[in-house]
């Protein structure tokens, strides 16, 4: 099995290349990691490009990125990871034996890298609550066979919420997730940049609207603001 590890990324020069470098001995085992850029002002794409197998400029927010890596890929999974996040070293084999089991989708446990004491918490809330309700979030990395994902027409083309809404459709399509215990680590800047309460509250409050059924485009506004 081959991945295709899709990045997508807007003004991550400060860190790309960490990024990037820790998935070195992926790309050697023979996976492709291809950086999908949504429009930067700084340097992220000429940093990607020397540690890419395809870097890529795509327009219509993280969506069209993620959907515009897909169609270039040519592994046989697609694994979707955050330009702040690093995958554990045997994301592979741990995903291989997920897909041996028959799952054809999946995600990663998270620890959620920052100062805030809150932090750990909200990681295994995050990680919990994806258990119980087949749901998974980007920060999770998201992977899936990729004949499924083009099956369910790819990520829906909404500015926000778009990780609910594919897995949704996954788990009406290929079943429920493989919740593996390895762990992505992710950048809790986020959380710190806003402080942690607030977040962890503004997130609870767009999520029950989405499940409403509020407008992504208006969410989203509240998301950025």
């Amino acid at each position: 099995m081959r991945l295709s590890i899709v990045i997508p990324a807007l003004d991550e020069a400060r860190g790309i290349v960490a990024t990037l470098t820790a998935l070195q001995p992926l790309r050697s085992r023979g996976h492709e990691v291809i950086v999908v850029d949504g429009g930067s002002a700084d340097a992220t794409l000429d940093l990607a490009r020397a540690l890419a197998d395809r870097v890529l400029t795509a327009t219509g927010g993280r969506s069209g990125q993620m959907n515009a890596g897909a169609r270039t890929a040519e592994g046989d999974t697609l694994l979707f990871l955050h330009a702040d996040s690093a995958l554990p070293v045997d994301a592979d084999h741990a995903i291989m034996r997920a897909c041996a089991k028959g799952h054809r989708w999946g995600r990663f446990d998270v620890t959620i890298d920052g100062r805030a004491a809150i932090l750990p918490l909200v990681a295994f809330m995050m990680n919990l609550r994806s258990r119980l309700t087949g749901i998974a979030t980007g920060d999770q990395g998201i992977f899936v066979d990729k004949s499924l994902f083009a099956d369910v027409g790819g990520y829906p083309g909404i500015p926000l919420m778009e990780d609910v809404a594919l897995s949704k459709v996954l788990k009406r399509r290929g079943g429920r997730p493989a919740c593996l215990a390895s762990r992505i680590v992710t950048s809790g800047r986020r959380w710190e940049r806003h402080g942690p309460w607030r977040t962890i509250v503004n997130m609870w409050r767009l999520r029950l609207a989405y499940a409403l059924g509020a407008d992504p485009e208006q969410l989203a506004r509240r998301y950025d603001g």
